[in-house]
């Protein structure tokens, strides 16, 4: 498989060691650390106040808020994520170690966005509006599965560190 001149090789490991030298020593490292454990936080708050909605009709203006909240805290981890990218492999998105991540979060963008620009314009129904947001939340919860496993195996394909007995 070819990506923008790339070889992508699946035994190839997450990162050279000079992207791991970067991706240590960039602040946009944390700034994602700190944003991917909030999102899901603000996710979760959001989810039960769309089920709360769906289920007895009540809480409506919160669900909205809390999808907008939601939306916005999304684009701040993407916009800061790309940065990432660009800063530990040199691209600003699509890079071949996480394309498919990458892919992925486009949908999830998109339909975040579509819940937004429905809103706005008086596109959907209330009940229509929280299934759409639940079909976001249902990519998010893929796609962050999918950031979840990628570095998971990249923690376990690191090399060990060295000890050095006395």
């Amino acid at each position: 498989m070819h990506h923008r001149g790339h070889r992508v090789n699946p035994a190839r490991p997450l990162y050279t060691p000079e992207e791991r030298r970067r991706r240590d020593t960039s602040p946009w490292t944390l700034v994602q650390g700190v944003l991917a454990p909030l999102q899901f936080v603000v996710f979760l708050v959001s989810l039960v106040l769309v089920i709360r909605y769906l289920a007895t009709g009540e809480g409506l203006v919160a669900a909205h808020v809390s999808i907008v909240i939601k939306t916005l805290v999304l684009y701040l981890i993407m916009v800061t994520g790309s940065i990432w990218e660009k800063a530990v492999f040199g691209h600003w998105l699509f890079v071949p170690a996480f394309f498919w991540e990458d892919v992925f979060s486009m949908l999830v963008l998109a339909l975040h966005t579509a819940y937004l620009l429905a809103l706005w314009f008086g596109w959907l129904a209330s009940y229509e509006l929280m299934l759409l947001a639940l079909a976001a939340y249902a990519a998010y919860v893929i796609n962050a599965g999918q950031f979840l496993l990628k570095l998971r195996a990249a923690r376990l394909a690191e090399p060990a560190p060295v000890q050095v007995r006395p």
